[in-house]
């Protein structure tokens, strides 16, 4: 979903420097850098990690139950006889309409461009191993999931298992606080500045409309709640994927020659050992190895603390299924969605010059089908980013609601997320994106440490679906045949 996170290599957003002349404000956005550099350079590998030990310890689940994951994303799309839940089909496609968004189009260009072809073998290695961390936060959101009588639906995600599994409820609320301000507010904007930005390169449109018209796009969707944004999201992202997917597979068909060559260079530029930095850990990561791991890590989000709050509005027989679907949600984005980008871009057999990002991959497009290519660009990455920002919503509603369900409240924040929709597309300032890097890397940490803590609980849950599954059965998940869940659990919904 969001870009790879350097200065150089941030989108060319229009800066109001107005904002930024006061010293004051440039003392707070230089003590932010210095925040930021420290707490994601160590998040990476605090995340691949946790993949890694999750892998091992649920003996390789994402391979495992692969086949499996998509019978459930496949049999998911009927709502089943509970009124509270979307149908997991439904949550599937909320969780992908945040994680895929212009980052998979001009991200990957970026990765390509600055750590070379083998930056794409990396990130699938990191989405590999990262699919058994969304398989561990989503399963335990299941679990801890709690019903909402005012609206009629399912509520979850890292704020209630860190409150019910770890019981602190302070440590939810800075979790909550965090993910509202990242997904609630800025990361809307930054999707609504590239929708702006590319309609005023691609067709002159003035970005004051398209700030209104996005307003007025996106408010009947977001004041419908969880329930239209997941039905708007089923519609959206299907027809996303697969346009972009249609276009990749007509590129690489018509430069078939070229793709043992391709595979070639990614292969050859992974292996190419060029430290990443000084130190123990730079000498044993090469620069190529560190823009693909951060590439995917920042794409598919595994291990955040974002997905869950989608995957706990679910109605499922059982926590691992969605568990499974939400997992299968990072292959889409990054194996499927990402590579697509990458194929593009690495068949454009042109120097890349001065081209980056979308500019890059826009490029590559003209040069296979013709200036109608940039028209075409232009649209996906409209409905990539504008899928986004209904998804961001989804997560950050729930946040909202978990520290105070009120409807005022959240008739408030709606009121705040469209102001920011507008903003984003008028005007961007370098200290505010800092800031939102500040608290996605706070919600990451917390919810790391919570999803670890509670691991054993997610292992049980999948030893539980395994063991149901060998005797024949289609699992069904029951509190009451797991006494020590049930004491933590203060739920009637298993």
């Amino acid at each position: 979903m969001h870009y790879f996170r350097t200065a150089a290599n941030r989108p060319s957003f229009k800066l109001r420097k107005v904002f930024m002349d006061n010293n004051f404000t440039e003392s707070l956005h230089q003590l932010v850098q210095k925040i930021n550099d420290p707490m994601w350079t160590g998040l990476v590998y605090v995340l691949l990690g946790a993949g890694l030990f999750f892998t091992v310890a649920t003996g390789f689940v994402q391979f495992r139950l692969l086949g499996r994951s998509i019978k459930e994303m496949l049999g998911g799309r009927q709502q089943g006889d509970d009124p509270h839940g979307i149908t997991p089909f439904q949550a599937f496609v909320t969780g992908l309409a945040s994680r895929v968004g212009v980052g998979n189009i001009a991200g990957v260009a970026i990765a390509i461009s600055s750590g070379g072809p083998g930056a794409v073998f990396w990130m699938w290695i990191t989405a590999l191993i990262g699919m058994s961390s969304a398989f561990v936060e989503s399963s335990l959101a299941q679990l801890f999931k709690i019903r909402d009588y005012d609206n009629h639906h399912f509520r979850g995600g890292p704020a209630y298992y860190i409150t019910q599994g770890l019981g602190q409820k302070w440590l939810g609320i800075v979790f909550a606080l965090s993910l509202i301000f990242c997904f609630g507010f800025v990361y809307e904007a930054v999707q609504t500045n590239t929708i702006a930005v590319t309609a005023k390169a691609a067709w002159g449109w003035d970005e004051h409309a398209v700030g209104v018209a996005l307003v007025i796009m996106t408010a009947p969707i977001i004041f419908g709640g969880i329930r239209r944004v997941s039905r708007f999201a089923e519609m959206l992202v299907p027809l996303m994927a697969t346009l972009y997917l249609l276009m990749a597979l007509y590129i690489i068909i018509t430069n078939i020659s070229l793709i043992p060559h391709v595979f070639g260079q990614i292969f050859d530029s992974a292996f190419n050992f060029k430290a990443a930095g000084g130190g123990l850990l730079g000498g044993l990561i090469s620069q190529t190895m560190m823009i693909g791991i951060k590439r995917g890590l920042y794409s598919n989000e595994a291990g955040q603390g974002s997905a869950p709050n989608a995957a706990a509005a679910a109605e499922v027989k059982h926590p691992v299924s969605q568990g499974m679907i939400q997992m299968l949600g990072v292959f889409v984005d990054t194996i499927i969605v990402c590579s697509c980008t990458a194929f593009i871009v690495l068949v454009y057999q042109q120097p890349y010059g001065d081209l980056n990002g979308a500019e890059l991959t826009q490029a590559a497009i003209i040069s296979q089908v013709g200036a109608w290519g940039a028209d075409f660009l232009a649209i996906i990455l409209f409905m990539f980013a504008f899928s986004t920002v209904i998804g961001n919503y989804a997560y950050a509603e729930s946040n909202v609601q978990f520290i105070k369900n009120h409807w005022l409240l959240t008739a408030l924040f709606r009121m705040l997320v469209l102001g920011w929709v507008y903003f984003g597309a008028v005007a961007n300032v370098p200290l505010i994106w800092d800031m939102a890097d500040m608290a996605m890397g706070t919600m990451a940490w917390i919810n790391l440490v919570a999803i670890l803590i509670l691991s054993p609980l997610a292992f049980l849950l999948l030893r539980d679906y395994t063991a149901k599954l060998k005797m024949g059965k289609d699992p069904v998940f029951k509190l009451s045949e797991h006494p020590g869940l049930k004491r933590k659990i203060k739920s009637d919904i298993w």
